[in-house]
């Protein structure tokens, strides 16, 4: 038999239980994490983010929750999404590409920021120095524009014989400006014609495939932008469906069935984003933290595509390969 007071103190802790459980949650920090391109593109390095908060000691749904703001390639939604960030008072924001990155500087100067930018950043008037970032603002750099110009010389390495090039970029990054700039100089020294084609909307995507047809180039470079990136598999099937051969930036591209990729490891990147996060939510100060710049390149040569367009890669290019995908 339950006595009176033993039901009380049963139902009491009943009531308490929740009560507790809501206040723990409550209590959990919240990363929030705005990107401009597209979730379902974006996965592997949502999951690179996650293993560099789960190194640090943060599980998401256990100890840390995520804020997920995604633009889906319309950068002009970014400013509204950092916004609602900071009225939602997460803890961090962590931030991929350097327009998300402008919007969430442009937000908050109190919050912590964790940029993941391919220009310089204190260019770009994102912090005041790589030692000692100050402000509300720290974390990776990638210096995408330099590594374009390689891209250019490899693919002219591959294609010898081949005069006429385009260059597919996404026209609103901040990235494009510098990046052409370092393209149009290599491709000049290189004796290239080279094509410039815009897009930032999927039909853009086959517009501009459909005038590198006209314009007869005989191979595109494709710029690291989210929005193509999150387009990768379109972009890819748009290549082989009319035989161009493409270098892009991000080995994902390769992995999905592009030729051949050299850049920056991006999934590293956001792991490092990840870390820092961590750092911060455990009271590190953005302004102590130095911005780490990303120099581990990598180049992916994919043969079987390669196979499929009738290319025989060069022995001095295949052993430069730090991956081979046959």
């Amino acid at each position: 038999m339950i006595r009176r007071r033993e039901v009380i103190t049963l139902l009491g802790g009943a009531v308490a239980w929740p009560i507790a459980a809501r206040a723990q949650q409550a209590a959990m920090p919240v990363v929030g994490f705005l990107n401009g391109a597209s979730p379902d593109r974006y996965r592997p390095m949502v999951a690179a983010f996650r293993q560099g908060l789960e190194q640090s000691g943060y599980v998401e749904g256990q100890n840390v929750s995520v804020e997920y703001r995604w633009a889906e390639g319309h950068y002009d939604r970014l400013p509204a999404l950092a916004a609602d960030l900071v009225h939602r008072q997460v803890a961090v924001i962590v931030t991929g590409g350097t327009p998300p990155a402008v919007a969430a500087k442009a937000a908050t100067s109190t919050i912590p920021i964790v940029i993941n930018v391919g220009i310089d950043p204190v260019q770009a008037g994102l912090i005041a120095s790589l030692n000692r970032p100050g402000g509300n603002v720290t974390g990776i750099a990638i210096l995408t524009a330099v590594l374009a110009i390689k891209r250019v010389e490899m693919l002219h390495e591959l294609l010898r014989t081949s005069t006429t090039f385009a260059i597919l970029v996404n026209p609103t990054s901040p990235l494009t400006e510098p990046e052409l700039k370092g393209v149009r100089d290599a491709a000049r020294s290189l004796g290239l014609e080279l094509h410039v084609l815009n897009a930032t909307t999927v039909s853009e995507i086959d517009l501009a495939f459909a005038r590198l047809i006209e314009l007869r180039a005989g191979g595109l470079v494709v710029s690291v932008d989210p929005f193509l990136t999150s387009q990768r598999q379109r972009i890819i099937a748009a290549a082989a469906s009319h035989s161009v051969p493409a270098i892009y930036g991000v080995r994902e591209f390769a992995t999905a069935g592009g030729l051949m990729t050299y850049g920056s490891d991006l999934a590293d990147a956001y792991r490092q984003s990840g870390i820092y996060a961590a750092n911060l939510l455990k009271g590190a100060r953005p302004a102590d933290l130095p911005v780490q710049q990303v120099v581990k390149v990598e180049l992916v040569v994919n043969l079987k595509t390669a196979k499929t367009l009738g290319l025989t890669f060069p022995i001095t290019l295949l052993g430069r390969a730090d991956e081979v995908i046959e």
